[in-house]
């Protein structure tokens, strides 16, 4: 069985400190390929460097929306140059956050939109954080998307069911964490049932948002084979079926990341 972490966070304090060992436990259960997600462009050579010197693990840049307001606005056409970069896979993560609201409303949609036409013009797709924004994020998204289309996922799904229905119109992706095993998610879980197979995919989130049994803990990208397991009883497959079709997701949408071997 391979699985794909589609998102964590190994450039952060909590995975820094074990990282052989975080690696080594995500190989053992199989995972075969981790993205390490950008959460602020002046910190993506670091994020770059961890990607250099792991084979399995890939890279994003981008600027998180909680970050919008610490570094300057990079424009479209620099963060497309950044993602040259052999290893990155993705632009972002980028998106909405009104739980913390850090930054300011138009400068959030103005980071977001760079973003976007940063994914039109690399060709990658960029990963949304999307967090208590679902009407504005979906109408951001049909606004862009109707000007000229790009690939995206919706990364942590925790949202309503009307964002997940408007992003799967125009073809995104949804991406679950440890969210959809908490027993106090099960408006989420009833979401994760009504994605299309073709569309779904698997994360941690690591450090954050630890699955159960391991809530609670600090997370890690081999505990996505908890998530897998919990997603595989919600979608009414069994765990070895849904890593062949998730990590067959990624593939498709990360499409710069190389085949697995068999």
């Amino acid at each position: 069985m391979q699985l794909v972490d589609t998102h964590c966070h190994l450039d952060f304090d909590e995975l820094t400190r074990d990282r052989e060992g975080v690696l080594a436990r995500a190989k053992s259960v199989g995972v075969a390929r981790m993205i390490t997600i950008c959460t602020e462009i002046e910190k993506f050579p670091q994020v770059a460097a961890i990607a250099d010197s792991v084979d399995e693990v890939f890279c994003s840049v981008g600027t998180h929306p909680n970050h919008a307001q610490d570094e300057r606005e990079f424009s479209a056409q620099e963060i497309a140059a950044l993602a040259l970069h052999p290893k990155c896979v993705a632009i972002g993560e980028a998106g909405l956050d009104y739980h913390y609201n850090r930054a300011d409303k138009d400068l959030a949609h103005r980071v977001l939109r760079a973003h976007i036409e940063a994914a039109r013009l690399s060709g990658l797709p960029l990963v949304i954080h999307s967090r208590d924004a679902d009407s504005d994020m979906a109408g951001i998204l049909e606004q862009e998307y109707a000007c000229a289309p790009f690939k995206a996922l919706l990364h942590c799904f925790t949202s309503g069911r009307e964002l997940a229905q408007r992003a799967l119109a125009l073809g995104l992706y949804i991406s679950f964490s440890g969210v959809v095993t908490f027993k106090s998610a099960p408006d989420l879980r009833e979401t994760a049932a009504l994605v299309p197979l073709d569309r779904i995919l698997i994360e941690t989130d690591a450090p954050f948002l630890a699955p159960v049994p391991h809530r609670g803990k600090t997370n890690e990208p081999a505990y996505v084979a908890d998530t897998l397991r919990v997603l595989a009883e919600v979608k009414g497959v069994t765990p070895e079926a849904l890593a062949e079709i998730t990590t067959a997701n990624a593939l498709k949408i990360f499409d710069k990341m190389p085949a697995l071997a068999a």
